[in-house]
């Protein structure tokens, strides 16, 4: 039963004629107080899971291990495999491939990729089949140039790709106003086999996907602005796999699971 009812009811049962707007008007302020505390619980509670859930991701980034994000049921609505690049090992690499199976893609901060010249992918091309056109899920993709690190033979070995990944960390922890182009192609190749990702401007306010959620998630742990981030999909029904599947995975590895609605409500506080 709700408030309003118990209020409804004991109206009615009431024998004085005035004890019914005295009921109801005492009833109310009850209630009010009531949805009030409750609402004030929800939300502390919800702030509570929501900082929770950023620090065990944190947590998790610190020590070199991998988090598991879902965007969003209105977005993507797909999960990925995010590492701190720095932590990327060949078998990271294998896992990514094995486990999660979507493309692997290293996502910079915009303020590396603007200090190495990084431009967006469709900025770059000039080709009929590059659309400036909005994506179902977004304005635009985050693509930028794919590349190796000088010293891979054909890049897409795990031993290879671990070594561009990681050099790409260091790059971007060593960013700055010195930095340029020339500086990026003395380490790196393109086209390679690592793909690159701008992150937005402004980060989760100018954009809500995984590389943003990433990138912020490094920012919290006090590390360089370089994730790597990979789709689960499902190999049986070749689709990206359900956020259920996928937290049992994480379950069963040990690792943090996490929505990225409820990220969003830790970090932008």
């Amino acid at each position: 039963m709700s408030h309003s009812d118990g209020v409804s009811s004991d109206a009615e049962t009431s024998t004085d004629a005035d004890a019914p707007a005295d009921t109801a008007h005492a009833g109310d302020t009850a209630n009010a107080d009531d949805t009030a505390n409750a609402d004030d619980t929800a939300s502390t509670g919800d702030a509570a899971h929501a900082d929770n859930t950023v620090n065990a991701a944190v947590a998790a980034l610190e020590r070199g291990e991998p988090v598991l994000v879902h965007d969003a049921a209105d977005r993507e609505g797909e999960v990925d495999l995010i590492y701190h690049a720095a932590d990327v090992t060949p078998k990271a690499v294998a896992r990514m491939r094995t486990d999660a199976g979507g493309l692997i893609c290293t996502a910079l901060s915009h303020d590396v990729c603007e200090a190495f010249d990084l431009p967006f992918l469709a900025d770059a091309l000039e080709h009929p089949a590059v659309t400036d056109e909005s994506l179902d899920y977004d304005e635009r993709a985050s693509f930028s140039l794919t590349v190796n690190h000088r010293d891979t033979y054909t890049g897409i070995t795990d031993d290879d790709r671990s070594l561009t990944i990681t050099a790409l960390a260091d790059a971007a922890a060593d960013a700055g106003a010195d930095a340029g182009a020339t500086d990026f192609a003395a380490t790196f190749r393109a086209p390679g086999h690592v793909h690159l990702l701008r992150g937005a401007p402004n980060g989760l306010a100018d954009r809500e996907g995984h590389t943003e959620l990433g990138l912020a998630l490094a920012e919290a742990a006090d590390r360089p602005p370089a994730v790597v981030v990979c789709e689960m999909l499902d190999a049986e029904t070749g689709e990206a796999r359900t956020p259920a599947d996928a937290r049992r995975y994480a379950e069963e590895h040990g690792f943090v699971y996490a929505e990225g609605r409820t990220l969003l409500d830790a970090l932008r506080r």
